[in-house]
């Protein structure tokens, strides 16, 4: 069977790695002239079931109203005339409450956990090399108050199968000798041991390697998808900056470009973006950098270590289809940066950019087939398409080859 996945981040690759395993003729087409180029190339590089909480939760509209009054806040919001972010707003403030956002991150757990499972299994088989550590991810607290309140959040998650050890600052500073200099800025971590880190740019390229030399799958860089072609319930064409395409099945991975490209076919996707802010910094020679991945609770900024770079990300805006970015967007990383690993990295010479997460309003991402029996959809992870990429990826190629996949798809189907 000839498939088009459209596409060419981790969530486009994988897809295309486990078709092509599965017997399809895939080619991917990728707008930018490298994969991973967007979101895959900005994120925080943490691989994190034990981070799987619903961006929609009691806490997140206070988090809105506080940044409508100018608050430096992890969740900010620029208002515009944009009757799509309105829509899709609505539907967030109504996944706000206790039960559902609870019920959100048990879905959105259950596919992180089966993903890394799937991950590790690919990992594995291929030799794939990514600058992984496995060595766990540190959630990190300024107060005891902030330690305690974490420690019942995270309960959930502990309940549901991840294992987490609770760390006082001097246990921190042994497992991570970047924090001993800094132990009395911090009161503890909570440790998910099961977490860890890897660049996921690489891991594309590596895949994508594999996927093009044992398995045949084709990669057409420079090709920008702009419409489908519907025809009844199926789709006959993908119109794209190349010509007309044609396939017997299409894979829709494009990220925040998803809903664009399915309006075209009468297919409304509940997928908004949400910006966040990424920099890389080079590791400074003799410096002491953090060795475990991690967020700053209170601030929310992840860190992680990237060969010989150090990765930071901070912040969740929605402002549309907006890639600008101004120093100021960058202070919290900085400011963070400066106060815990002060020696890590040269601060001097960062690589900075914004990137586009596809968010959905509950926080589950939206798989399988919509309105067209060729048509599968692998769109909205949010922020976390690096931890759930490979996991979904297995699901819509189990669904495209008539399989039944290992995980149940409640929660994960596509809604109208």
């Amino acid at each position: 069977m000839k498939t088009l996945v459209l596409g060419g981040g981790v969530v486009g690759v994988t897809t295309a790695y486990f078709l092509a395993k599965a017997g399809h003729e895939v080619t991917v087409l990728e707008e930018k002239d490298g994969l991973g180029q967007e979101a895959t190339g900005g994120n925080a590089g943490i691989i994190a079931p034990g981070h799987s909480f619903a961006w929609a939760s009691p806490r997140a509209p206070r988090m809105l109203l506080e940044s409508l009054r100018g608050a430096e806040t992890a969740i900010r919001v620029r208002l515009a005339p944009d009757l799509g972010f309105y829509t899709w707003g609505l539907r967030f403030l109504r996944e706000c409450t206790a039960a559902r956002a609870r019920r959100n991150t048990l879905i959105k757990l259950r596919l992180c956990q089966y993903s890394q499972a799937v991950m590790n299994e690919l990992v594995r088989r291929e030799s794939i090399e990514y600058h992984a550590i496995a060595r766990g991810a540190l959630y990190l607290y300024r107060d005891p108050a902030e330690l305690e309140a974490g420690t019942k959040k995270m309960a959930l998650l502990a309940e549901h199968g991840q294992k987490q050890e609770i760390l006082d600052a001097r246990e921190v500073a042994k497992l991570d000798p970047v924090f001993e200099p800094v132990r009395d800025k911090i009161a503890g971590a909570i440790r998910d041991v099961g977490d860890s880190s890897g660049d996921s740019r690489v891991f594309v390229e590596n895949l994508a390697r594999v996927c093009r030399e044992k398995l045949g799958v084709a990669v057409r860089l420079g090709v920008r998808v702009t419409g489908l072609h519907a025809d009844g319930d199926r789709i006959d064409a993908a119109v794209t900056s190349a010509g007309v395409l044609s396939a017997d099945s299409y894979v829709l991975a494009l990220g925040v470009g998803a809903p664009r490209v399915a309006r075209t076919a009468g297919v409304s996707l509940p997928v908004y973006p949400a910006k966040g802010y990424s920099s890389t910094f080079p590791l400074r020679a003799g410096g002491l950098a953090p060795t475990v991945p991690g967020v700053d609770e209170r601030w929310l900024v992840g860190w992680s270590r990237l060969g010989d770079r150090l990765r930071l990300t901070s912040t969740a805006e929605f402002a549309g289809y907006d890639w600008s970015w101004t120093p100021r967007d960058f202070n919290n990383i900085l400011r963070l940066a400066r106060d815990l690993f002060p020696d890590a990295a040269d601060y001097d010479r960062g690589e900075y950019r914004a990137c586009l997460r596809p968010m959905t309003p509950d926080g589950p991402p939206i798989l399988g087939l919509g309105l067209h029996r060729n048509l599968f959809f692998n769109a909205g992870h949010g922020h976390m398409g690096w931890t759930m990429a490979c996991g979904t990826a297995r699901i819509v190629a189990d669904l495209m080859t008539g399989r039944m996949p290992e995980i149940g798809l409640e929660g994960l189907t596509v809604r109208r």
